[in-house]
């Protein structure tokens, strides 16, 4: 926070400082330091401290502290007392805190000794007291770790005075120096806290960002997921260059000059890739205008053969990369020191796509995020979590629980159910359902498959949720397809592909392809219309990334970027009715 205004000096002062002026600007002086040099004592003991020497610091600057008066001896005291929490010993930091006069500390010592203050505030369960130790303090003086730290510590305490906003600002200013998991930890609780912003304070704060906000990004992400149109592109810096593709189509077509698609032709998951090859072709060769010329390199499924192919791929001059598959095997190619073609990868990897390149992907993760905003949007916040035992069960209710907690929901009972047995049962879970009822659950969300749904919507009923919404990830397909069992699963809301469920534009009728392609049916469906997506983002890649507006009718859903390199997907939501899936108008966005 700045300053108090000072108060206007006299004009006597004012008629010698004029020439002053004059002088450093015909000087060509960019700036002109307030703040006394160190002394060398004082710079080596600090220096002892960024070497993460803390407590050897402390001692130091405490001695030299001793010796020294006036402005001196407070910025060595501040320094001293900032050094000894580094090492551990908050007692003996406070000790010496107790003796700084901080108006006559300034700079770097000043601002250190406002991040001690902040976070001995935060320590004690105090974070409203961390805003006022930081004012007056300026956090540029710092090293890029202290200054992250001081954003946080202000962040907290905005976030205790009721400033939701502000506190998403200030942790988003710390995200730059912050790495790992202190990172990863950062990012969540930015969203939590945009989350709890309604959409139209949410759209108003993002619209009211200047360029280049660190905050940005983050509040487009979160209007993104909401399903909420951008006010403007988001920040991008040089990450993108189109220049060496030919002129953009007036839709914004726009391909790549050579492409590469890297899939596990070979190995474990070459089923998988089958789908995904032929989805792409069919989007690729349903485009009349000019295409690229397009090669297929095998990863064998594993991460040491996707690092070869992305390698053969740039060596033999591909100027974009679709692929890998394979969790791992984006892993290891975004962690390349020079993955420098850009690239549109078919998962998410363990690492966040680097500049120039993106993560797309059918995670569990996604269906159940779009499940929590689904119930959020029609103000279901009371939620009972059926949840299967396999691992997209699994991930689904995790994402779900977290995202739900995020914007204010909250999960009033967790019921497990395993298999099917050979009689179709799963168990008797009804008075775990009746309990939740009795809590006030309000609807309920299953991350399980066809068969373990039939078989619970017989106690759903008898515990009174037939009546009340039950949104399911799109496993509950799984499993499905004869009217005649499924019609118990009837009022089911679920996410599904937008291309089975109402078409799109530049693909035949599924019901078409699916009969002359063994690849496109069943379960298969979903790979092969995420295959087709693949090709329409790579040929559209520009419209996405620098339109406001620029999104996709794809044949997974609507598909957008999300500022942090990940393609955000738009779910087709459908509902049993009569034991057949049937799209839910309005609800492609």
């Amino acid at each position: 926070m700045p300053n108090p205004a000072s108060p206007a000096p006299p004009l006597h002062r004012l008629r010698w400082l004029a020439p002053a002026l004059a002088v450093l600007l015909a000087a060509g002086c960019a700036s002109v330091s307030t703040t006394p040099a160190t002394a060398p004592e004082h710079a080596a003991a600090l220096a002892q401290l960024e070497q993460g020497q803390a407590r050897d610091a402390a001692q130091r600057l405490e001695a030299l502290a001793a010796a020294a008066r006036g402005n001196a001896r407070n910025a060595l005291l501040a320094d001293a007392a900032f050094a000894w929490h580094e090492a551990g010993d908050d007692a003996k930091a406070r000790s010496l805190a107790a003796q700084v006069d901080v108006r006559r500390t300034g700079g770097a010592s000043r601002a250190r000794f406002a991040l001690l203050q902040a976070e001995l505030a935060v320590a004690a369960r105090q974070p409203a007291a961390a805003t006022a130790a930081l004012a007056g303090s300026d956090p540029a003086t710092l090293p890029a770790a202290l200054q992250a730290r001081w954003h946080l510590a202000q962040g907290q305490g905005l976030e205790a005075g009721g400033d939701i906003a502000a506190a998403a600002g200030a942790r988003a200013r710390a995200d730059a120096g912050l790495q790992g998991e202190a990172r990863d930890g950062n990012r969540r609780e930015i969203e939590r806290l945009l989350s709890s912003l309604d959409d139209a304070t949410l759209a108003a704060r993002a619209a009211a960002l200047p360029a280049g906000d660190p905050l940005y990004n983050f509040a487009g992400r979160a209007l993104v997921r909401r399903g909420l149109p951008l006010p403007r592109p988001f920040d991008t810096g040089e990450s993108w260059d189109f220049s060496q593709r030919a002129p953009a189509a007036a839709d914004g077509y726009r391909p790549p000059r050579k492409l590469a698609v890297l899939l596990p032709l070979s190995g474990p998951m070459a089923t998988a890739s089958g789908p995904v090859r032929d989805g792409l072709l069919a989007g690729y060769h349903a485009e009349g205008r000019a295409r690229p010329p397009v090669t297929f390199y095998d990863t064998t499924g594993t991460p040491a053969g996707a690092v070869a192919a992305y390698a053969r791929a740039v060596a033999e001059g591909n100027d974009y990369v679709v692929g890998p598959l394979g969790r791992d095997e984006v892993g290891a190619v975004f962690a390349q020191a020079d993955a420098r073609v850009p690239s549109l990868a078919l998962n998410r990897g363990n690492v966040a796509p680097p500049p120039g390149h993106l993560a797309f992907s059918l995670a569990p993760e996604d269906d159940g995020i779009a499940a929590a905003d689904y119930l959020l949007a029609r103000e279901h916040r009371k939620v009972v979590v059926i949840g299967g035992s396999d691992d997209n069960g699994r991930r689904a209710v995790d994402a779900f629980r977290a995202r739900l907690g995020e914007r204010g929901g909250s999960v009033v009972g967790v019921v497990s159910v395993g298999e099917p047995d050979a009689s179709g049962n799963v168990g008797d879970v009804s008075a775990q359902l009746v309990q939740a009822a009795v809590a006030g659950a309000d609807s309920v969300f299953l991350a399980v498959r066809g068969a373990q749904a039939r078989a619970l919507a017989p106690q759903l009923a008898t515990a009174g949720f037939s009546s009340r919404t039950r949104v399911a990830a799109s496993q509950l397909l799984s499993g499905t397809g004869k009217a005649s069992e499924d019609v118990v699963l009837d009022g089911i809301v679920f996410p599904g592909e937008a291309w089975p469920a109402r078409g799109v534009a530049g693909l035949p009728p599924y019901s078409q392809v699916s009969e002359m392609l063994p690849t496109a049916r069943g379960a298969a469906a979903r790979l092969f219309a995420f295959g087709y997506d693949a090709w329409l983002i790579s040929a559209y890649l520009e419209r996405l990334v620098t339109r406001s507006d620029g999104e996709l009718a794809g044949a997974t859903g609507t598909l957008r970027l999300d500022g942090f390199g990940n393609v955000a997907r738009q779910p087709q939501w459908s509902i049993f009715s009569g034991g057949v899936p049937v799209p839910l108008a309005g609800s492609g966005r």
